[in-house]
């Protein structure tokens, strides 16, 4: 196993407790965010790649960004959350098709929009804080 690879193992292990031992929702949704822009941005840095590692950093965080759109969009509840819930589930859903359609087209474009919205959501939550959300 290379150096790179037991770095990034041990990283997505610590990642994987952290997580597992968060029982904070409004904690796991931050970290939710904070991964997800992080693995837009590397998509964004890499999205030229042909081959090589940057290709597979641009694989890996395409195919991460979308896992982490999905379980966004699955956990809001509708029947709470009403309109607001609707509201963020358009714009992961846009955050999604701004990365499909960079990957087609080979070059970043609407991801930077994406960013730019998520980047705002991530931070209005941050503001929220665990316990307004506990209350709803």
């Amino acid at each position: 196993m290379s150096s790179k690879s037991k770095i990034t193992s041990a990283y997505q292990n610590v990642e994987k407790q952290s997580l597992g031992e968060a029982e904070d929702p409004h904690f796991i949704v931050l970290m939710m965010f904070d991964a997800l822009l992080k693995s837009m941005a590397l998509f964004r840095e890499n999205i030229s790649a042909a081959q090589g590692t940057a290709q597979e950093l641009k694989s890996e965080s395409f195919a991460r960004a979308l896992t982490i759109i999905y379980a966004l969009q699955s956990s809001l509840d509708f029947e709470k959350g009403g309109s607001i819930s609707e509201n963020l589930f358009q714009l992961y859903e846009f955050s999604r098709q701004q990365l499909l359609a960079d990957m087609r087209a080979g070059e970043a474009k609407g991801v930077n929009d994406a960013i730019e919205v998520l980047t705002e959501i991530r931070d209005a939550w941050s503001q929220i804080g665990p316990q307004s959300v506990a209350s709803e």
